[in-house]
């Protein structure tokens, strides 16, 4: 009796064993399909006051395409999402073998929202958040040799009003907001492709206006003129230059109205700028690259991007 036991237990901890060197091994797997880099401070040699700026670079070990995408969280323009619009955006691309740099740029801050008043919170307002992003496409095209990357496949995916910032930033491509910093500019600071997922879009609008936006963005309402408020709203403001843009929302966005979607699709259209627009059901506003919140509907649009990227770059 014994000896069966003996045997039955020497099974026992042969068969965990192998159960345990399995599940390691397959997290091993899991975890060499990208790198997790440490957070660069992208105003470090420039300006040690914006030194919470950083940028998070999640490098896929196998770059095939030479694809780089720098994230930008949305919040309002007031603070940036901490998960599904950054981090996990950032695993997910670069678990598809596109390389994700995920920035923290400048913001109004919490305490501005709740005060209105920014500067003692060290508050940011325009242009800041965009200088934020040019420097972000110089850095990541400075070091694309060692980072494996297409200096000429550097695009940009932001989320609400990130999806504001990155749109912006293609459209406002001419316009170096660096030199205010006395940054030399030694390659190009604009994306190679837009993604504006549920994007603010409109800052003129008055019935589709996300207006905590625009307040983070410009300003109390004394602070800022109707021409301003024009000059920034996407849809008065696409150019036939412009390079292709991937947009997604929701008609039951509970946020940001889903019309604005459709007036950055229409002005796109227009202009005759390579673009694809999805347009769910429900899905609501938020929910990133995660895999539980918004619809089951909504979460496709993960996979339709890479399709999308994937028709861009083809080789």
């Amino acid at each position: 009796m014994e000896g069966i036991k003996r045997i039955f237990c020497k099974f026992a901890i042969g068969k965990t064993l192998m159960l345990t060197m399995a599940v390691f091994s397959l997290a091993m797997t899991v975890q060499a399909q990208y790198i997790k880099k440490e957070s660069i401070r992208i105003w470090s040699d420039v300006d040690a006051r914006n030194m919470r700026v950083t940028l998070t670079p999640y490098l896929p070990v196998h770059n095939d395409r030479g694809i780089a995408v720098i994230v930008c969280p949305g919040g309002s323009y007031f603070w940036l999402d901490p998960k599904n619009e950054s981090i996990k955006v950032g695993k997910w691309l670069a678990e598809n073998g596109i390389a994700a740099f995920v920035l923290k740029y400048r913001t109004a801050t919490i305490g501005g929202f709740i005060t209105h008043w920014r500067t003692p919170f060290g508050g940011a307002r325009y242009p800041d958040m965009l200088q934020d992003v040019q420097r972000a496409h110089m850095i990541v095209r400075e070091n694309a040799s060692a980072w494996n990357i297409n200096p000429e496949r550097v695009g940009a995916m932001g989320f609400s009003a990130g999806g504001h910032l990155v749109a912006l930033a293609a459209e406002r491509a001419g316009d170096n907001f660096l030199r205010l910093r006395g940054v030399d500019v030694n390659c190009s600071f604009s994306p190679d492709f837009v993604a504006a997922i549920y994007p603010v879009v409109t800052l003129s609008h008055p019935q589709y206006t996300h207006r905590r936006s625009r307040r983070g963005l410009l300003g109390e309402r004394d602070a800022y003129s109707a021409e301003m408020r024009d000059s920034l709203s996407l849809e008065k403001n696409v150019s036939a230059g412009m390079p292709p843009v991937f947009i997604v929302n929701c008609m039951d966005d509970p946020v940001v109205d889903y019309h604005n979607g459709m007036m950055l699709d229409s002005a796109l259209t227009d202009a005759g700028v390579n673009h694809k627009y999805i347009r769910y059901e429900k899905g609501g506003h938020g929910f990133g690259a995660s895999s539980t919140k918004g619809s089951a509907e909504s979460r496709q649009w993960r996979a339709e991007f890479i399709k999308w990227l994937k028709d861009i770059y083809h080789d």
